[in-house]
Parts: C-alpha cells; structure tokens; sequence
C-alpha cells in the first residue's frame, strides 16, 4: 500500500478567531441606541445632585452662622455673592472673615428676604435673625429643566428648613 498524500481527507479550519464586519456593525448599533435612552437620564441626575449639593452647602453654611454667633458673642453675616466666579458664601464677624463656601457655576440660588429694606443676613447671639428677618432660598440648576427645585427658608428665630418647592 502505497499512500499518497492526494488521497488525505481535506482538514476544515477549525481556528475561526474574529468577528465579521456585520457582527461588529450590530454590536455597535445597539450599543448606541443604549446609550441614546440612557444620556438624558443621566443629565438629569447631575442636574438634581448638583441642586442637593447646593442646598447641603447652603444649611451648612446657615447652620455654621448660627453656632458661631453663639460661640463668638457678636453678629455674623452671611454674604451671597453670586456675581463671581464661583459664586460663594462668606461668614464674616466683626468685618473679618470666618469662612467661605463655594457654589457650582450651574446653581441658579434666588435670595428673598422679608423685611425687603434688609440686604444681608445677621445671626445675633440671642439665637435670633437682625431686623427680625426671614429668607426663603431658592435653588435651581441652569444645565435643565427638569430638577426638583429646592427651597431653605431661614426663620426669625434662625432655624433652618429645607423643602422640595418653588420653581425655577
């Protein structure tokens, strides 16, 4: 028995390795519908935590006045300034600094205080606001639409409250 080599049963390729064009076409397809439902979901979730943000900087910086006007025996003013970049809070007693806060550019904050005569916010040591003030803060966010807008209202007895209301 001669055995020639003609005669061997031809092998199949069995090491197929890749992906064909069409597969990769699909594939990137769906990914970019997936991507298409889920972007606006997504901004509107930076958008509601950029106003939480906001808001937990603000009652911090509210409640700080507070407790350092009791502490320190004297006034403390809380100045907005929403005309810089980045916009910010200051705590100030006795005309000196005590601390700053900053705000993300994309916070819209709306001041109202009552009476409309009063410009800044005083914290007394009587735990009491200056000229018998109340201020309601309203906090949106420029990048949407869509956010929960957020309130803090400042009593004349200096408590703090925090509610989902107002609009932007």
């Amino acid at each position: 028995m001669n055995a020639s080599t003609n005669n061997l049963p031809l092998t199949p390729r069995t090491t197929n390795s890749g992906f064909t064009l069409i597969e990769l076409m699909v594939t990137i397809a769906v990914l970019a519908i997936i991507v298409g439902i889920a972007a606006p979901s997504i901004s509107n979730q930076l958008a509601n935590q950029r106003v939480k943000s906001t808001t937990a900087t603000l009652v911090n910086a509210l409640k700080e006045a507070k407790v350092e006007s009791i502490l320190r025996r004297q006034n403390v003013t809380v100045i907005y300034t929403n005309t810089t970049t980045p916009k910010t809070i200051r705590l100030q007693a006795g005309g000196n600094d005590i601390s700053s806060y900053s705000i993300s550019d994309k916070s819209v904050v709306t001041q109202t205080i009552t009476p409309s005569t009063v410009s800044n916010i005083v914290f007394q040591p009587n735990k009491k606001m200056a000229n018998n003030a109340t201020v309601v803060y309203t906090i949106c966010d420029s990048g949407s639409n869509s956010e929960t807008p957020k309130q803090v209202s400042l009593t004349n007895i200096a408590n703090v409250n925090t509610l989902n209301a107002g609009s932007c």
